[in-house]
């Protein structure tokens, strides 16, 4: 009988546990559209001493963040995206009241492709008359190279300015992977294609060494002209200040060499501002937020009856049942798929522009999209604008395209295809484990990973990656009007900068998005034409709730693994992804 009561006592306690979680969330549902309603119907207004905007410099920068109606409920400030920053300083030129930008810097985790488009957007800005003071504690290279383009360019005197150039690192796996008894059996077309080297070879082969200096070099070259140029210095005095060491030197290292302009806490800094702007020393600075310009308050656009969609697919390529739960990363899926068809049936889009930002991934997803974006060309125009990265996969569902449009940085090419197969025989016997299969046909077991694949399986299985490989070819042939063989010198698995691809004829010219949309507007010959976004979340409650869980987990993750977390991701990609890949084979990640 105590037993008896125990349990239903237990079990009342869930349904009060399960209810009050219900109200909860039912409450915060309530509490995020109505959140939504009023800062909707309310565009902010800026006040007479709010002559600043004040741009924050921190964090990851995804492409474009979801308009749920529940974003605001949990939302944070720091939770913008490249449209987002790009919107928001457009809007600050055109706003009487906004005489310039405040560049508040920290960190910043994005692609060189991004930092280029926000250093013309800030470019554009200035050159309307308006000015841009930047100030950090200390300037991250990326920072730094964003902040470059403004006016005046503050540090803190016992600050670092981190110029270091690029580096990229691979770590290997193939030693532990020994110890632990397993052996990767690798399968892959592409003499560039580095993603397997990591499980099969303890150093870079001498093929992606030179693929990594080519356009590891392309891109710093770009920075540190741009950097020259934005300073008004010498490239050599860029380089001079980093072959030196002088990011370790006192903070006048950087003053000299024409860097920085000054060396000055955050007050002083402040100051500056103040007095360009009239405002009394003794006042305090008042800006407007990166949140309230998103808000603020301009011309509600004229809808046309000509349409051109930009829709965005950002992250992995992957099944939709293979992506991670609660993640916190992007991951494009069949979704996109029915995105894509929807917009070809939709009769007021003249034009589509896919904004692509991914590394790649399942190449049996990439070619349900790359159908897509073929059949959509039937009818319309369709312009791919590619972001940090469209590589691999990333490029497969370009390359149908009528137009490509990348940045000069952009990473991509990579037309190569892998698989991966693990032997965990030796892990097997050094845990005593045996395994014993009964089948009905020879290869019913296949993929076992209790035993080596035998000869046959492993020609059958290099004879289908052999086969998506020409696949692959044959799509960036057709879509580019470009010999199979031609396309195959310049495939292999070999990364490109957009610049460098410009002049092989994998893209048509660089430039950023709305070059795009010019581009798409001209080809379908529109003048009077509106621009809708397209995110291709259908459920955006279950989609926000997700990201939420993800971002909670990932912070919990993130305090306990420190510097591992890149590993982490690394292994959690590799868990997730099934089939024959066309991916990138690495990230490539600077200060």
């Amino acid at each position: 009988m105590k037993q008896f009561f125990k349990m239903m006592f237990a079990s009342v306690l869930g349904v009060f546990i399960g209810l009050g979680i219900f109200m909860l969330m039912g409450f915060f549902m309530f509490v995020g559209m109505v959140s939504s309603i009023s800062s909707s119907s309310t565009a902010y207004v800026p006040k007479n001493d709010e002559k600043v905007f004040q741009l924050p410099v921190k964090g990851s920068l995804t492409e474009v963040t979801s308009e749920s109606r529940f974003g605001n409920l949990f939302g944070s400030e720091n939770s913008f995206s490249l449209k987002d920053i790009l919107t928001a300083i457009k809007d600050a030129k055109e706003n009487d009241k906004i005489e310039g930008i405040y560049l508040d810097v920290s960190y910043l985790s994005t692609g060189t492709a991004n930092i280029d488009v926000m250093r013309r957007a800030l470019t554009d800005f200035r050159e309307s008359g308006k000015f841009i003071v930047a100030y950090a504690d200390n300037y991250t290279q990326k920072g730094y190279y964003l902040s470059s383009v403004a006016d005046k360019v503050f540090l803190n005197p016992q600050g670092l300015l981190q110029l270091t150039g690029l580096a990229s690192q691979t770590v290997f796996y193939k030693g532990i992977l020994k110890k632990a008894g397993i052996e990767m059996q690798i399968f892959k077309v592409g003499t560039y294609k580095g993603a397997v080297e990591p499980f099969m070879l303890d150093k870079l082969s001498d093929a992606n060494r030179e693929q990594i200096t080519s356009y590891q070099q392309c891109i710093w070259n770009n920075i540190v002209d741009n950097i020259a140029s934005a300073r008004n210095i010498s490239k050599e005095n860029v380089n001079d200040f980093i072959d030196r060491g002088f990011m370790f030197s006192s903070a006048e290292k950087a003053v000299e060499c024409g860097l920085v302009d000054g060396l000055k806490y955050r007050e002083e800094a402040e100051n500056c501002i103040k007095e360009l702007t009239g405002v009394e020393s003794g006042k305090k600075l008042k800006t407007v937020s990166l949140a309230k310009m998103k808000n603020i308050k301009k011309k509600a656009p004229v809808k046309k009856a000509d349409q051109i969609a930009v829709i965005y697919a950002e992250g992995e390529i992957t099944d939709s049942d293979n992506t991670p739960k609660y993640s916190d990363a992007n991951y494009i899926t069949e979704k996109l798929v029915d995105e894509l068809i929807k917009l070809k049936k939709d009769d007021k889009v003249k034009a589509v522009v896919m904004r692509v930002n991914s590394p790649g991934g399942s190449a049996y997803v990439s070619e349900q999209i790359w159908k897509q974006v073929h059949d959509i060309r039937k009818d319309k125009k369709i312009v791919v604008s590619m972001g940090n990265v469209a590589a691999s996969g990333g490029y497969y569902i370009s390359c149908a395209a009528d137009k490509i449009i990348s940045e000069a940085n952009t990473l991509t090419g990579s037309i190569g295809v892998f698989g991966i197969f693990p032997n965990a025989t030796g892990l097997f016997d050094k845990m005593d484990l045996t395994a014993d299969v009964v089948k009905t046909n020879i290869y019913s077991d296949f993929g076992d990973i209790s035993r080596p694949m035998r000869e046959d399986e492993k020609m059958l299985m290099q004879g289908y990656v052999e086969y998506i490989y020409d696949v692959f070819l044959t799509r960036c042939s057709e879509g580019r009007g470009v010999a199979k063989e031609e396309i195959n010198d310049i495939g292999q698995g070999r990364v490109w900068t957009g610049e460098q691809a410009l002049e092989r004829g994998l893209v048509d010219e660089t430039g950023d998005l709305n070059r795009a949309i010019e581009v798409a507007a001209e080809l379908a010959g529109l003048t009077d034409y509106s621009v809708k976004t397209v995110l291709g979340s259908s459920d955006p409650f279950t989609e926000y709730l997700k990201k939420q869980m993800g971002e909670m987990r990932t912070s919990v993750i993130k305090n306990a693994l420190g510097e591992d977390m890149e590993l982490f991701r690394i292994l959690q990609t590799v868990r997730h992804a099934s089939g024959i890949q066309a991916r990138l084979p690495y990230d490539f990640k600077t200060l």
